[in-house]
């Protein structure tokens, strides 16, 4: 039975689609302009680029075509759309920089108005940063933008000569394109705040540091160990924001520097070349256990009142979560490997591909939470299956309790308890590196105490960590 309004009318699927396009896009878009003679605007190309993100069709021209089609009966413009996927992705990558500062300003702002009882733990804004990989085709374009071998210099003379050839399974590897994605991921929503792209061999934690700004200001950052570092920790620390980090033996922590009120869990992160001019991070130290090892964590805030032992624990095992997210992203949402031949192409693909992702999760968890639901018990998948299948069936009129809003009210992870299979031998098991060790922790030796009283001398006595 087709679903009717009040004023008797069917309404269609392509209708409820439009319905959740304008709750995302809103008015974010209304301040940019393209030219006179373009038969795209902004507000369409973005609409267009996310049914596109969305589409499960084989290849990238099919889903374009798809989605340009759904976009012209939802909007239906007094001139059509280009037909030409090349014009279409020219237009995105002049436009995507742009297009995604508006959007992502305009889905923090809904992620904070419709979900927030979900947006603070612990009586901070948490946030996760992971970084993954993503494999791309191999083509000349991916392996001189995005392959280790980009940066290979011909050898000169016998000096430089090495010692054995290099294999062929050993050149392949190095040409092997991969891109290096930075997730900034909000652990009370399990969605996405920010991402930073950037070749295989890219820094994660200057990734990091570049989407710093973006963060909130009551905003606690959970890293895992590859994240350690004062430069970085020194940087998130001064912009006002709080952080929690794994720390193993790579880590050399301080006792009893007389920095700050001294207590058991007191440590202090200062290496030799901060000594000069630096002040140390004062930080906690908290062990816990997670039922094989030991963990160590430091926070910089110092309070157990404010923070306690086991919601600081509790806070580093929400930030597996973002884990979570990869494998949606990659599994779920079948980006693992993308399809553009393009590195330029590639990096659009990827942007619209996260955006995408977290819209729809983001419409789907304020439809569940309106109704009354629960927002984290979100399945990526149901949710991935019921926009599809509105752009499947988008000109069908839609079936009463079918709609987009009631699919997704649905799209809830079950409850039941599943098989343990941690014990199956499984012939191509992921090997995980063996668990950091414990940090070295050493008491401050005479010359690094009277440095810590000549700084503090010479910054003043109203200095903090």
């Amino acid at each position: 039975m087709s679903h009717q309004d009040q004023d008797g009318r069917v309404r269609y699927n392509a209708a409820y689609l439009k319905v959740a396009l304008q709750w995302l896009l809103g008015q974010s878009l209304a301040v940019l302009r393209f030219r006179d003679d373009c038969t795209w605007s902004p507000l369409h190309l973005a609409a267009t680029a996310l049914l596109w993100a969305w589409s499960d069709e084989s290849t990238l021209t099919e889903r374009f075509v798809t989605a340009r089609k759904i976009a012209a009966l939802l909007y239906q413009p007094q001139q059509e759309f280009a037909e030409s996927y090349q014009c279409f992705m020219k237009l995105l990558r002049r436009w995507t920089a742009t297009l995604l500062s508006q959007l992502q300003a305009a889905l923090r702002c809904r992620l904070r108005d419709a979900l927030a009882a979900f947006w603070q733990v612990h009586g901070f804004a948490l946030f996760g940063v992971d970084g993954s990989r993503i494999e791309l085709p191999r083509t000349k374009s991916h392996e001189a933008a995005y392959s280790l071998a980009r940066h290979k210099k011909p050898r000169q003379g016998k000096r430089n000569r090495r010692k054995k050839p290099r294999t062929a399974a050993h050149t392949m590897k190095a040409n092997t394109p991969l891109l290096w994605l930075t997730v900034l991921w909000h652990a009370g929503t399990g969605l996405p705040w920010a991402w930073r792209i950037g070749p295989t061999d890219s820094s994660e934690r200057e990734h990091w540091r570049e989407m710093i700004p973006e963060l909130p200001d009551n905003a606690l950052v959970a890293a895992d160990a590859g994240y350690v570092g004062y430069e970085y920790a020194r940087a998130l620390l001064d912009s006002g924001r709080q952080l929690l980090l794994r720390v193993g033996s790579n880590v050399r922590l301080l006792r009893k520097l007389g920095w700050t009120k001294e207590s058991d869990s007191i440590v202090y992160l200062w290496p030799q070349h901060a000594q000069r001019s630096e002040p140390p991070i004062v930080l906690r130290l908290v062990v816990g256990h997670n039922g094989k090892h030991p963990i160590y964590l430091v926070t910089s805030v110092l309070s157990s009142r404010r923070l306690t032992d086991r919601q600081v624990i509790d806070i580093y095992r929400r930030r597996w979560g973002v884990e979570l997210f990869f494998r949606h992203l990659k599994q779920t949402y079948q980006r693992r490997k993308l399809r553009s031949t393009s590195a330029d192409n590639a990096r659009v693909e990827l942007e619209w591909s996260l955006l995408g992702l977290w819209g729809m999760a983001l419409y789907a968890q304020a439809e569940i939470h309106k109704h009354h639901g629960d927002p984290t018990r979100i399945s990526i998948a149901c949710v991935l299956r019921s926009y599809r299948r509105m752009m499947r069936d988008y000109r069908h009129p839609a079936q009463r309790g079918r709609t987009l809003s009631s699919l997704l009210r649905c799209a809830l992870c079950d409850q039941y308890i599943r098989t343990n299979k941690t014990s199956r031998n499984y012939p191509c098991k992921k090997q995980y590196d063996p668990p950091p060790r414990a940090p070295e922790i050493l008491k401050a030796s005479r010359e690094e105490v009277l440095k810590a009283r000549m700084l503090r001398a010479v910054l003043g006595k109203g200095v903090t960590a």
